[in-house]
């Protein structure tokens, strides 16, 4: 096994050892209380838009894995069928590695073998090239290119990169010579406003915000290196934090949340801070790991199920309308809103 390979897998392990930090801020958020909601629980459509993408939820499974042999095929195999079952969108992990050992490409294919018909999300680094870019959607005929952007977790991988220049100019290059929309995603530091309008500018569709609280990638790389790095352990801007963020950006950009999101009322604030859709990505893999592809199916059917009754309370027809409910925000989300000068 090649030694890109043997990280994916690294990856997978240390990611259920770490588990998710819980760290991301919705407790500081709080629904408003609407006391004679006139809403039909069988009425309300989760029907999302993501740009152009239409999702038939505002749930995605979000990018996990690949590269890593038989058994992150294997893991890509049950997410594609999870993901066709319930008709929601997912993303596959980096590219990379099929693009550098061919052998590696089936455990990406599968994923839209397994999901003929539904969205699919290519994904590459930040440093890929437009040719890299569109084999990455070729390979598995995707719908959209995510680029994940990472730089603490390259700055604490052992083997990770050290130069990061050039990266807008790529960016830009690719989301010029794609016809599919490109969303820029972090992997769990979070997003400022003034990144989120740079992208816009350079004509990005969508950020998926990717905030701290969820899998954290530096606690993973630290356990791969002899001298921690712990003072990247706790960077990043929270999950609720960056989505205040991104609503204050200006350009016409789409906004996902990810970061640790694991139930409905965390999605349902996430709708409401501005978000088109959540990714679920460390939850799911626990589930799907512990328990198996059918309690991964319950468990997306019992979010589906939550927020409609969430819409209903809050008298909202469709996950859209949560952007117009009242909250009140506290904690280090106020705080943060409040320094940032930010609207809350």
């Amino acid at each position: 096994m090649s030694s890109r390979a043997s990280r994916k897998l690294d990856h997978l392990n240390h990611a259920l050892v770490t588990g998710q930090a819980r760290t991301h801020g919705f407790e500081d958020i709080r629904f408003v209380h609407n006391s004679i909601p006139e809403q039909h629980v069988d009425a309300i459509s989760l029907t999302s838009q993501i740009g152009e993408l239409t999702l038939s939820s505002p749930i995605f499974i979000n990018a996990m894995t690949g590269g890593g042999g038989l058994r992150t095929e294997e893991i890509n195999r049950q997410l594609a069928e999870v993901a066709a079952e319930t008709g929601v969108g997912m993303a596959v992990g980096s590219q990379m590695a099929a693009l550098r050992e061919a052998g590696q490409q089936q455990s990406y294919r599968i994923v839209r073998q397994a999901h003929p018909h539904g969205l699919v999300f290519a994904n590459l680094g930040s440093e890929a090239t437009v040719d890299q870019a569109k084999k990455a959607v070729e390979m598995i005929e995707a719908d959209a290119l995510q680029i994940h952007v990472n730089v603490i977790q390259e700055l604490v991988m052992p083997e990770g990169d050290r130069d990061f220049r050039g990266t807008w100019q790529r960016i830009t290059a690719i989301v010029e010579a794609l016809d599919i929309p490109v969303i820029v995603k972090e992997v769990g530091f979070g997003m400022s406003k003034e990144t989120v309008a740079r992208l816009a500018d350079c004509g990005v569709a969508a950020v998926d915000i990717g905030g701290f609280g969820g899998t954290n990638f530096s606690k993973i790389e630290n356990e791969r290196r002899e001298r921690r790095l712990a003072y990247f352990d706790e960077w990043g801007i929270s999950t609720t934090c960056s989505l205040l963020e991104a609503r204050e950006a200006k350009g016409d950009i789409a906004v996902i949340a990810s970061g640790g999101i694991q139930t409905a009322l965390e999605m349902a604030k996430s709708l409401a801070l501005g978000a088109a859709a959540c990714g679920f990505a460390g939850h799911f893999l626990r589930v799907l790991t512990e328990s198996g592809q059918d309690a991964l199916i319950a468990e997306i059917r019992t979010l589906q199920e939550d927020l409609r009754f969430l819409l209903a309370a809050l008298d909202a027809e469709s996950p859209l309308q949560l952007r117009d409910t009242p909250l009140v925000i506290s904690g280090k989300t106020f705080h943060w809103a409040v320094q940032r000068s930010l609207t809350i």
